[in-house]
């Protein structure tokens, strides 16, 4: 079970979890709707740091640590994926 429920630190992840997952449904419209192909990677990239907030909170909520571990890689892997396509982008424009 949850064990951060009833103090005032897992009242505010509760609150974080919330404002997190509105902020993904906003994100994945943009995701959907973005007119260019930069505006849905950038799209994507947020949609990332806000999952990497989702499994902060998650840890918190449940006291345990080993999702922290989880959530830097996952930041690492975000950047190397966000660093690549830039280089991409910037290659397609020299030529």
């Amino acid at each position: 079970m949850l064990s951060g429920m009833t103090s005032t630190v897992g009242i505010a992840a509760i609150i974080a979890l919330g404002m997190l997952m509105l902020a993904l449904l906003l994100v994945s419209w943009r995701l959907w709707k973005g007119p260019d192909l930069p505006d849905r990677v950038v799209a994507l990239d947020l949609m990332a740091v806000i999952v990497i907030g989702i499994i902060t909170a998650h840890a918190v909520l449940t006291d345990d640590a080993v999702y922290l571990n989880v959530a830097g890689v996952l930041a690492l892997i975000v950047f190397l994926g966000t660093t690549a396509f830039a280089r991409y982008l910037e290659k397609g424009t020299r030529e």
